[in-house]
């Protein structure tokens, strides 16, 4: 097969398309997508299967931004029959001769439409699983370092096979992060900033790098969702805001509250672990205001919000990620960036940016 099946937000369909024709014709694979519009996902059909199936094992996954999920397909769109879904999924499995794979699982559309699936997605499971076993499909017991075997549902009578690799797929079923939200938090917003440490940060290294008596600062924290997912993990926090915070923030006695403008706020100290910033502001302004606070060494490590504008949404990220790097180049310093359109994120991406040499 040449195509890939692409999950992303629905009404990023544009966005993913742009990226995934970017990345691959950067390993010389070109194509064409096929897409919807709020459909949440993009078929990329290359005009060559070996170079595409080459570019799927070597482009390290976690790159993309707007791309959640990606498998490649085995099958053409499947008609699956209510009296017996399973049967053409085994049919369309064997033809394409595959076998070893450790996990399936069975998925669907993030839309409104796609999630009335979700009952039939859990029920179809457990006898799918056991067929492909039987079939010599699966493996006898899961295998997380086996294949893994995707069938995404349309509709309760149509979807797609796709196989993905562990090493270079997201682990999270449909690609996305599901978190609760807590009720002490002052507002949802909370839900991205920890969402962006458990994307961007190994759990193994929290305890260096998310951990008590850490000095952060919170741009544009007002009522203090972000503060609080600082001051949950113990960091003392300056909370930069003309507008008010929390109360339940301030009685913790960790968070330090300024009424200054965050674009202007300068940290009369080096040690500032962490800076944050969630400020509705143009996303060229946000970004060049994170590079003077990675450059001026008043932090170690920052994770930012860029707010996209209404077109040209990957074009924009991009180019202003392009300069970000640019910048701390010429400025001589070891960093690592990241970036990734999150799932509590909305008309953004979330970025983080850490430097791999200053110490505190």
């Amino acid at each position: 097969m040449k195509q890939l099946l692409l999950y992303c937000r629905a009404g990023f369909e544009k966005e993913c398309a742009a990226e995934i024709q970017h990345q691959a014709g950067q390993y010389d694979v070109f194509g064409f997508c096929k897409l919807s519009a709020n459909s949440a996902f993009v078929i990329f059909e290359a005009y060559d299967a070996d170079s595409l199936a080459q570019f799927y094992r070597d482009f390290p996954f976690e790159q993309f931004i707007f791309i959640r999920q990606w498998s490649l397909l085995q099958a053409e769109l499947l008609e699956l029959p209510p009296a017996d879904r399973i049967a053409p999924v085994i049919e369309a499995v064997l033809a394409a001769e595959l076998s070893g794979c450790g996990e399936l699982r069975v998925e669907y559309p993030e839309t409104n439409d796609g999630k009335t699936l979700s009952t039939l997605a859990r029920k179809l499971t457990v006898p799918l699983r056991q067929a492909l076993r039987q079939a010599g499909v699966m493996l006898a017991r899961e295998q997380k370092r086996a294949p893994v075997l995707h069938l995404f549902l349309l509709t309760g009578q149509q979807g797609y096979v796709g196989l993905s690799y562990p090493e270079n797929n997201s682990p999270l079923e449909n690609g996305i992060m599901r978190l609760k939200f807590p009720n002490e938090a002052p507002s949802r917003s909370t839900l991205k900033l920890e969402e962006a440490f458990l994307q961007f940060i190994p759990k193994h290294e929290w305890d260096k790098r998310l951990g008590g008596g850490l000095n952060a600062v919170d741009l544009g924290a007002s009522p203090g969702g972000w503060t609080y997912q600082l001051v949950k993990r113990s960091m003392m926090v300056t909370a930069i805001d003309n507008g008010p915070m929390a109360e339940s923030l301030m009685e913790t006695g960790q968070v330090k509250h300024l009424t200054v403008d965050g674009f202007k706020f300068e940290p009369q100290k080096k040690n500032v672990y962490w800076v944050v910033c969630d400020m509705i502001e143009q996303p060229q302004r946000v970004a060049e205001r994170m590079g003077d606070w990675l450059i001026n060494g008043w932090c170690q490590e920052a994770i930012f919000n860029l707010k996209l504008p209404m077109k040209k949404r990957y074009e924009t990220v991009t180019d202003i990620l392009a300069q970000l790097e640019q910048r701390l180049a010429d400025a001589d310093i070891k960093f690592r960036l990241q970036v990734k359109h999150l799932y509590h994120d909305r008309e953004e991406v979330t970025v983080h940016v850490q430097n791999l040499v200053l110490k505190f």
